[in-house]
């Protein structure tokens, strides 16, 4: 999300530019002239893959909004023709209303909060006079995503509306962890469409394109280098996957909150283990939900879980993380501590709750 609402473009001021008066004969007045007539003319060099990228970008941009509230902007997806947006949790934040404005028009339409999940950074707004003519977007089959795929990344960087970059699908099935902000809770989500199309500040919430004019997912955060000081890495981008946003949005809209997340749970309340030695060794389990995953399987407050499947838990973000590559109902052998023996148990994992 874009904080800040206002942008300085000083660098963008164009200068005219006209031709001083001159003896020249009137040969060279004709040549400029038709200089300019051919600098006015429509290109003619096209392929079929420009043609490709400008369909989609006539689409789906109409169905890309941006999103202000009190505290930043970004960019949402138009969801249905009822005036439903979805967007990311991170981008409605706290607000409860919100200033929308359409790719098509400068005017602002007002919106409100139908729900947000930001464990999986989804959140839904609704238009409250919905104009005619809304274009919804069409959202792809999660499992036709390939590596190698053309995209297209839609919303409003940097408060430039209805911009477009263009990149690959680099890699799919990420598991990322966000930072913690005012606006969000650094949620750990799984199964992330990575992107090189270009993604910043205030692209969170849009749209995610392919070269069939399919959203299949939502911008929602750039990879930051720690050799770079924090600063973003180029190239590295993560998108929500379609198939998480369909799940969420439908939920959202039908009952206000999330009743199935998709993800993966032990039923428990933990925190980061640190050894004799002040080093992080594992999560110890503070509190079990009963009837849960971890309950049913004779998980414990205090135990220490040290391994899940084949990973290694050193920190509660290290458990977080295996969970979000996880599917609820799988089955998983988790290795713990309890009085200082060691033990294991088989867990059918759960699905985190709302």
């Amino acid at each position: 999300m874009l904080t800040g609402a206002a942008l300085a473009l000083t660098g963008l001021v164009g200068t005219g530019c006209t031709s001083g008066s001159s003896s020249s004969s009137s040969s060279s007045s004709s040549s400029v002239s038709s200089a300019g007539s051919a600098a006015a003319a429509a290109p003619s060099v096209s392929n079929q893959l420009q043609d490709d990228y400008e369909r989609v970008i006539t689409n789906v941009l109409p169905s890309v909004v941006q999103i202000t509230t009190a505290s930043g902007l970004g960019s949402g997806i138009v969801y249905d023709a009822k005036g439903d947006i979805v967007t990311n949790a991170h981008v409605v934040g706290s607000a409860k209303t919100f200033t929308v404005t359409l790719p098509s028009s400068t005017k602002t339409l007002d919106a409100t909060l139908v729900g947000s999940y930001p464990d999986s950074d989804l959140a839904v707004i609704r238009l409250s006079s919905p104009p005619s003519g809304l274009k919804p977007a069409v959202f792809g089959d999660s499992s036709k995503v390939q590596v190698g795929q053309i995209t297209l990344a839609m919303g409003s960087p940097l408060g430039l509306s209805s911009s477009v970059t263009q990149g690959i699908v680099s890699a799919l099935g990420r598991t990322v962890t966000e930072p913690r902000t005012g606006d969000s809770p650094g949620a750990t989500i799984g199964n992330m469409v990575q992107t090189s199309a270009a993604i910043n500040p205030g692209n969170s919430g849009g749209a995610l394109a392919n070269l069939s004019s399919q959203v299949i997912g939502i911008n929602t955060l750039a990879a930051v280098a720690q050799e770079l000081n924090g600063g973003t890495a180029p190239g590295i981008g993560f998108a929500i996957p379609a198939a998480t946003i369909t799940s969420i949005a439908d939920q959202l809209i039908k009952d206000g909150k999330v009743t199935n997340s998709g993800r993966a749970a032990l039923g428990i309340t933990a925190r980061t283990y640190f050894n004799g030695d002040f080093e992080p060794a594992g999560a110890v389990i503070v509190d079990v939900v009963p009837g849960g995953a971890a309950d049913s399987a004779g998980l414990k407050a205090g135990d220490v879980i040290t391994k899940l499947g084949d990973s290694q838990i050193t920190t509660l973000s290290s458990l977080t993380t295996t969970l979000a590559s996880l599917q609820p109902g799988a089955k998983v052998t988790v290795s713990y501590q309890r009085d200082g023996q060691a033990k294991t148990a088989e867990v059918t994992l759960g699905t985190l709750e709302s």
